[in-house]
């Protein structure tokens, strides 16, 4: 669908073999396999292990035309350091790497821990130092970020906040940027990210999407629910939605 990416948070999960992967299907052809079927993936081993640049030039070279992937940031900036980044050392690491995927970058996610509460100087100091040609999404799990004047913040810098749904997660459905940046966690806790959303909940996301892009914004959209392979099959769900 036009100005609509959906995928999932990572790809190489072992068990999703014989789950959205076919039995016997080479990991090392997986990723063939996933771009096959979607046109963009969340970098998720970033936040664990920052890779350096090399891969993100592989990728660049390797990904197919039209797939685009989003960088999750390394936990050392949003959990460690917590934004405070006053040489812009993590933010220069960012824009590199998104610029060595070239055609193949799509959008910088920061994810802030639940327990951060909110911080208007020192978010704006950190987007202040993101370049303007790379796209940025904050994902402010704190209900006290939910305020209009973070919002401002957000919009002077054209970055997005991240539109986070999960069991016990604070949703907030604003649009602060020209995209729109979802991210599924799963509609239940027993166990976390494992859940199945049912059609009637996908309905509601297909509506939601398609009023931010009648809207004028491009909605990039990543389903971690990633227990039992629901993710993949949520994300071609919702898909066939917007279809």
């Amino acid at each position: 669908m036009d100005g609509v990416r959906i995928g999932t948070s990572g790809w190489t999960y072992d068990h999703w073999a014989g789950v959205f992967y076919p039995e016997g299907l080479a990991r090392a052809r997986w990723r063939d396999y996933y771009a096959e079927r979607f046109d963009t993936v969340e970098l998720n081993a970033s936040f664990y292990r920052w890779p350096g640049l090399r891969p993100f030039q592989g990728w660049s070279h390797s990904l197919p035309d039209g797939f685009a992937m989003s960088v999750k940031a390394s936990r050392w900036l949003s959990h460690g350091r917590r934004l405070n980044d006053p040489d812009g050392a993590w933010a220069d690491r960012l824009a590199a790497a998104m610029r060595a995927l070239g055609a193949r970058a799509g959008v910088v996610f920061v994810q802030l821990p639940g327990e951060v509460e909110r911080d208007d100087e020192r978010l704006d100091a950190f987007l202040a130092r993101m370049p303007d040609d790379v796209w940025v999404a904050m994902e402010l799990r704190h209900p006290s970020w939910d305020d209009d004047a973070v919002a401002a913040v957000l919009e002077k810098h054209r970055a997005a906040y991240v539109v986070t749904h999960g069991a016990g997660l604070h949703t907030v459905l604003r649009a602060t940027a020209p995209f729109v940046y979802c991210r599924w966690h799963g509609p239940t806790d027993e166990p976390l990210y494992a859940g199945r959303y049912p059609p009637s909940a996908l309905e509601g996301w297909a509506e939601r999407i398609t009023r931010w892009r009648d809207d004028g914004r491009t909605v990039w959209g990543y389903f971690d629910n990633d227990g039992s392979g629901h993710a993949p099959v949520n994300a071609r769900e919702l898909l066939d939605l917007l279809e």
